[in-house]
């Protein structure tokens, strides 16, 4: 329990101040360089999934943070299961990665919107979301309803590679740590998955040999 609640509030709050101290010090598309020509900074919004995917217009939008909501809910039950059962601590923790990737950007739908006076919003004449000029200000002015707020997404790999002929990027989209820690999670999950769930299999089995000796001496 202990190490499933120290992962999700790790990850929670590297997320949350990286994505604050962002919104409020980036101009919007403003980048800086950590590594020349593979790795920047680079401050967008997403009104989307995870990796800048997203589902055109407020209705949407909307759909999906209540969809996000109910799948978190599910997997934080799971992770509750697990718990309690006392499953492989690497997986728990796997899951509980997952979970605080989902609840980070959970909370930047839910609240960015009312805290932030300024963000992307969409516009219907061009059926996408729009760019904002000047740094936003943590002044509860608001841009957006409840959950109807963008992630916050800066992390970007500058490094392009020549495919056809032309110079494109290596992997285009711009994620957070929330995507970080779901990726990772779901990554070493099918890695070691036949770690994790053959021990799983083995102590059902060890729960039920003592059934199955007290048959044989019926």
């Amino acid at each position: 329990m202990k190490k499933a609640l120290f992962t999700i509030l790790l990850v929670l709050f590297a997320d949350q101040l990286l994505k604050v101290w962002v919104k409020l010090n980036f101009h919007y598309g403003e980048s800086l360089t950590l590594i020349d020509g593979w790795f920047d900074l680079q401050f967008v919004e997403n009104p989307g999934m995870a990796f800048g995917w997203m589902i055109p217009g407020n209705g949407g939008k909307l759909a999906l943070s209540i969809f996000r909501i109910v799948v978190v809910a599910g997997i934080s039950w799971y992770l509750w299961k697990l718990i309690k059962e006392k499953a492989n601590s690497a997986y728990v923790i796997c899951i509980s990665l997952i979970v605080a990737g989902a609840l980070g950007n959970i909370i930047d739908s839910a609240i960015y919107g009312l805290v932030f006076d300024r963000g992307s919003v969409f516009d219907p004449d061009i059926n996408d979301y729009t760019a904002y000029f000047g740094k936003a200000q943590m002044n509860g002015g608001g841009y957006a309803p409840f959950l109807m707020g963008n992630v916050v997404d800066m992390f970007h790999f500058d490094k392009t590679i020549v495919w056809n002929g032309k110079q494109v990027e290596l992997f285009p989209p711009v994620f957070n740590i929330a995507d970080s820690a779901i990726t990772v999670g779901i990554i070493i999950i099918l890695l070691f998955q036949k770690k994790f769930f053959d021990k799983k299999e083995e102590e059902s089995k060890e729960a039920e040999r003592p059934i199955d000796n007290l048959e044989t001496q019926v």
